[in-house]
């Protein structure tokens, strides 16, 4: 569908918004490890269900002071109910994954969404995929490939399992993200839109964790509840508010081009935070996922993305 050039597509990003954005990237990347600290004393679905509770007075409190009509009638209503169930269903993956795989590995197979994202525009919403982007698609595939199929000392087949299920988890928020470009869920104002799936989400995660027999059996230490604060409140309640604010000064395309270094400082940060193991074959895949990543969101002056979820 043809896509309208944003009035702030030929404003240049000063350096107060390059660091902005590094900053936002950086959180990004930090998310896993966040989680993964987290795991010894607060179960998987809970520390899901801890979030998107608490994220979700957040982006309202921001939606009520931009004057967002959250309750308005706008044919949002299915997409955005179909966007929260995927929604709901991708962090019950992501954070089961995160149970086997470690938080580099998982860092880089969660920013395979992209290329599902230009997969599912391609096929239901009839975008084009420029050559260099199918060459994004193949890199990145590439990647995935060697980091899951070629023998590494330290990986296990309970490695593998999680790094499919965080795969998942990036397939679904891909899903997620084409169902937001495609249909009237587009037209809504982000924190209406990411509302609905934080909301829709909380029973999921609730139902998982019932399922999933999850208890916390003590108080969690002060680094654990800052943790789940961090992923809450600034993550998902702050960060993405952030982006919009970006989005809407300067151009999304530009923006875009720096989500590649996410999965970069995830793999880095796990590294000397967590002492995560980076094998040589794993580094190479990295690589070739994020140049993968970098290729398909390659700024096209004529195009701009859709600012209602990050990349």
């Amino acid at each position: 569908m043809p896509e309208k050039i944003s009035a702030s597509a030929g404003r240049a990003l000063t350096p107060g918004a390059i660091a902005l954005m590094l900053m936002l990237c950086l959180s990004w990347g930090f998310n896993q490890i966040a989680v993964k600290l987290a795991l010894p004393e607060v179960p998987p679905m809970l520390q899901a269900l801890i979030r998107s509770a608490g994220a979700l007075p957040v982006m309202l409190i921001a939606g009520w002071l931009r004057g967002v009509r959250f309750f308005e009638r706008d044919g949002s209503l299915g997409p955005g109910l179909l966007a929260g169930t995927l929604f709901g269903l991708e962090f019950v993956l992501i954070f089961s994954g995160l149970v086997y795989t470690s938080a580099s590995r998982a860092a880089v197979f969660l920013y395979t969404a992209p290329f599902f994202v230009a997969l599912g525009s391609y096929q239901f919403l009839g975008e084009r995929l420029s050559l260099l982007q199918w060459g994004g698609l193949g890199l990145s595939f590439a990647g995935v490939a060697l980091a899951i199929g070629v023998p590494q000392p330290n990986v296990d087949a309970t490695v593998l399992l999680g790094d499919l299920l965080v795969v998942g988890g990036g397939a679904l928020w891909g899903a997620t993200t084409v169902i937001a470009k495609g249909t009237r869920l587009r037209n809504a104002a982000p924190e209406k839109a990411l509302g609905y799936q934080v909301a829709v989400s909380i029973p999921i995660l609730a139902g998982a964790s019932l399922l999933f027999g999850e208890t916390i059996t003590q108080m969690p230490g002060a680094l654990s509840i800052s943790l789940l604060a961090y992923q809450a409140f600034w993550v998902v309640g702050c960060t993405f508010v952030l982006w919009f604010a970006l989005v809407k000064t300067y151009s999304p395309s530009k923006l875009s081009s720096f989500t590649f270094i996410t999965p970069l400082f995830g793999v880095v940060a796990a590294y000397f935070i967590v002492n995560d193991t980076l094998t040589l074959t794993f580094g190479a895949a990295a690589l070739l996922v994020i140049a993968g990543l970098y290729l398909v969101n390659k700024p096209d002056p004529k195009v701009t993305p859709d600012p209602n979820v990050p990349a």
